[in-house]
């Protein structure tokens, strides 16, 4: 009995395709959450700031992001580079010496295959180091909750839309009234020196203490604030913009979301991001059915790809959706 060792480039690029097949759930998933930041799916936002808290909560979240998203992604990013650079595009007119067949369909879905595999790679690298990165929320843990900070420019839709999700807003003006609030109370340091001095007894109550409790409570109320304060003054403001402050990581992402998709470049270059990823995506759906032999005949094919066009539809509409209708139609006011 001889064993036939499967050649490496096959083996690579059936586990490219896997990895690309996962994105394309992950792609469905993050674009229907995004959507739900939309009026027409969820009235300001709240489905969006739900789902975003239920993942944002998933135990061990980072390990999750970087072996459930980052590595399939970098995965496929590194080897679809490779790809890149020995694809060829066979859609366009040539002098002879290149092969070019642009009466077929597959021919030109290939060459956009290519193509937005170039817009993704970059958009996809600005999208993860502004939105995981520079605009990520900054947290601030105050005991067994948390305030999570970001950073928006204001408008006149801004006091309204803050009113009704309950975010306070802060300025350089509101910030330096909370130090001096904080300055003048004057009782600051003598609590923290009376729970230190409590804590230093180390003593074992036998009833409970209304008093003791008092001071440890109201320490612990003054520290907090001390550091929620300090946190938000270390955040430099230019003119027209404000801190906004939130208990809900939900509600501070998609304030987030709103001050991008308020700016007409970012909707323009999103628009563009959503379009290519999801052709890419469901092409790539398309594609990898025939690799893994699910869709042989051609009449199968032929099915497969009117599945594929409305998925593609279905799924760029939801993306679509987060972008004009976040803001534009929403939460302008």
């Amino acid at each position: 009995m001889t064993t036939v060792a499967l050649p490496k480039s096959f083996v690579w690029r059936r586990v490219h395709s896997l990895f690309g097949l996962w994105i394309v759930l992950f792609l469905c998933e993050h674009l229907l959450t995004n959507s739900q930041a939309a009026l027409w799916i969820g009235d300001d936002g709240n489905a969006f700031v739900r789902m975003v808290n239920l993942i944002h909560d998933l135990p061990y979240l980072e390990a999750i992001e970087i072996f459930l998203i980052g590595v399939p992604i970098g995965f496929h990013l590194v080897l679809g580079i490779k790809y890149l650079w020995s694809g060829k595009f066979n859609s366009y007119k040539t002098d002879g010496r290149k092969p070019s067949l642009p009466e077929y369909g597959r021919n030109r879905a290939y060459t956009w295959q290519r193509i937005t595999s170039w817009i993704l790679l970059f958009l996809l690298i600005f999208h993860i180091a502004r939105f995981r990165f520079l605009e990520y929320p900054h947290e601030v843990v105050q005991g067994t909750s948390s305030v999570y900070l970001v950073k928006v420019q204001i408008d006149n839709g801004l006091y309204t839309v803050a009113d009704r999700l309950g975010v306070a807003l802060y300025d350089d003006n509101a910030i330096e009234r909370e130090k001096e609030s904080l300055k003048n109370e004057g009782t600051g340091g003598s609590l923290i020196e009376a729970a230190e001095s409590i804590r230093a007894k180390n003593e074992q109550p036998n009833e409970y203490d209304r008093h003791k409790g008092m001071i440890l409570t109201s320490a612990q109320a003054y520290l907090q604030r001390q550091k929620f304060i300090d946190v938000v003054g270390r955040i430099s403001l230019k003119t027209g913009e404000v801190i906004a402050a939130s208990r809900s990581f939900g509600t501070a992402t998609l304030l987030t979301v709103r001050d991008t998709f308020k700016n007409p470049i970012y909707v323009v270059i999103y628009t563009i991001f959503v379009l290519a990823a999801c052709f890419h995506a469901f092409n790539g759906f398309w594609t990898f059915l025939i690799t893994w032999g699910f869709i042989l005949s051609y009449a199968s094919q032929k099915k497969m790809v009117k599945v594929a066009i409305g998925l593609m539809v279905l799924v760029t509409f939801l993306g679509l959706a987060a972008i004009w209708g976040t803001y534009w139609v929403n939460l302008k006011y």
